[in-house]
């Protein structure tokens, strides 16, 4: 890679993060903690607003955007793969999102680009089995409750068809065994639960922030879950 290939990824990558330290930089692009020192001093010198957080690291100034030159043909054809990858294990909400964001990449490419795209996109299938089910609307929902730390209300139904409402402390996502879960505090049985999301019926945000202090972390949930990864 030359260098200012690097530089244009090096300032992608720190505007998909809030910070990112040199050692993590020099990890990604294969280059020495010096050679990131003098990259980010070279983007400066461009007039790119690159801020430093002690033990935090760089990251781009709020309110400056770069937005993306253009996308190759690799990139294009990647995203396109992830479309059928989300049709199939998303739920309705994420489906939307994803096809929103994806006609934004295309609306970037050059003609030639998009009608390759297109007869791609005629070429690629996903069978899945019958028993798949993404019929619910909820993971973005879930997503900005986990993130903006927010109790959430909902009525669930658990494996012997029982009914009830509860209010909830969301902690994450984990997909396994064909289905998301939600792991999350369970306020009505005072500990961590899991609930299968295509089980949740309804669900709303109450806006409420956490009132359990410490949350376990979902790597260390996972640490001590019994399903086989």
């Amino acid at each position: 890679m030359n260098r200012i290939d690097r530089l244009f990824g090096m300032l992608v990558l720190l505007q998909s993060k809030k910070y990112m330290t040199a050692e993590d930089i020099a990890t990604k692009f294969e280059i020495s903690v010096r050679t990131v020192y003098r990259d980010i001093k070279a983007l400066c010198e461009q007039g790119i607003p690159i801020g430093f957080e002690p033990h935090k690291g760089y990251g781009v100034v709020d309110g400056y955007f770069l937005p993306p030159v253009s996308f190759s043909t690799a990139e294009a054809n990647a995203l396109l793969l992830m479309e059928t990858i989300v049709y199939g294990f998303a739920d309705r909400s994420i489906v939307e999102h994803y096809s929103t964001a994806l006609n934004k990449v295309k609306a970037v490419l050059r003609n030639s680009q998009k009608e390759k795209l297109e007869e791609l996109n005629e070429n690629i299938r996903m069978h899945l089995p019958a028993f798949i089910k993404n019929d619910f609307e909820f993971l973005a929902d879930i997503q900005d409750a986990i993130s903006q730390k927010y109790i959430l209300a909902i009525d669930y139904k658990n494996n012997k068809e029982e009914t009830n409402h509860r209010q909830i402390e969301p902690v994450g996502l984990i997909f396994y065994s064909m289905n998301w879960h939600l792991i999350a505090w369970c306020h009505l049985r005072t500990e961590y639960r899991d609930f299968r999301v295509s089980r949740i019926l309804k669900l709303r945000n109450t806006g409420m922030p956490f009132r359990k202090p410490g949350h376990i972390t979902l790597n260390d949930f996972m640490k001590n879950f019994s399903e086989n990864y």
